[in-house]
């Protein structure tokens, strides 16, 4: 067996381990997660709606937080206003055209530190078939701890706003007294756990095997 191969994998795995160590992969939790919108309705009041299904991981940098990445998605016909006929106007063309798009997607593409415990969170919303950046805040995560189900879980809030318009979604009605039926303006507010994912042992590695013995010189070989 060669042994300056063997020593440099060694060598190489104990520099690049603890790198790795540094970076964790989380999973939001959709049973204790919530996305949430608000809108102005006649602007008299304030509607708020949810969506239900919902999916992501976050590859959390434990050293550098803003080295992270975060990836969501949505499916768009999860939206549940607890108004039926609401939600089934606002699954059509009107709105966010379920059939045509059933899931919307959110990908980081720059995380930023805002003050204690906060982050600016800026990527991309692809909804209703557009891709528009988006701002998040975010506060956490909040430190780990261990639920009843022996999993490391930690919590995340995120609000921001956005403008329906963007995203072609125009549908509206003036109203005689003024104003319009809808506001543009879409507040959002998340919450979401996350449980850590457990780490993949890295693959052992393959010792080398012996060169075969040279045959001796006018000796046939065994």
């Amino acid at each position: 067996m060669k042994p300056l191969p063997l020593l440099a994998t060694t060598l190489s795995f104990l520099v690049l381990s603890p790198a790795l160590a540094l970076a964790s992969t989380w999973d939001i939790d959709p049973a204790h997660s919530t996305v949430e919108f608000s809108v102005r309705h006649m602007m008299v009041t304030t509607v708020k709606g949810q969506f239900q299904k919902v999916k992501g991981t976050v590859e959390l940098d434990e050293k550098d937080a803003t080295k992270s990445t975060v990836e969501v998605s949505i499916e768009t016909a999860s939206i549940d206003t607890r108004e039926a006929k609401r939600d089934a106007h606002l699954k059509s063309a009107d709105f966010f055209d379920a059939a045509k798009f059933p899931a919307l997607t959110f990908k980081s593409t720059k995380i930023e530190k805002a003050g204690k415990g906060k982050f600016k969170v800026t990527g991309d919303l692809t909804m209703h078939g557009i891709a528009k950046p988006v701002v998040l805040t975010v506060e956490g995560p909040s430190a780990p701890i261990k639920d009843p189900y022996g999993r490391t879980v930690k919590g995340v809030m995120a609000t921001g706003k956005l403008d329906r318009k963007d995203w072609g979604m125009t549908w509206n009605k003036a109203l005689d007294s003024g104003g319009f039926v809808v506001s543009d303006e879409v507040k959002l507010d998340i919450n979401a756990e996350l449980a850590e994912r457990p780490a993949t042992p890295p693959a052992p590695v393959a010792a080398e095997k012996p060169a075969a013995p040279a045959a001796t010189p006018g000796k046939p070989g065994k």
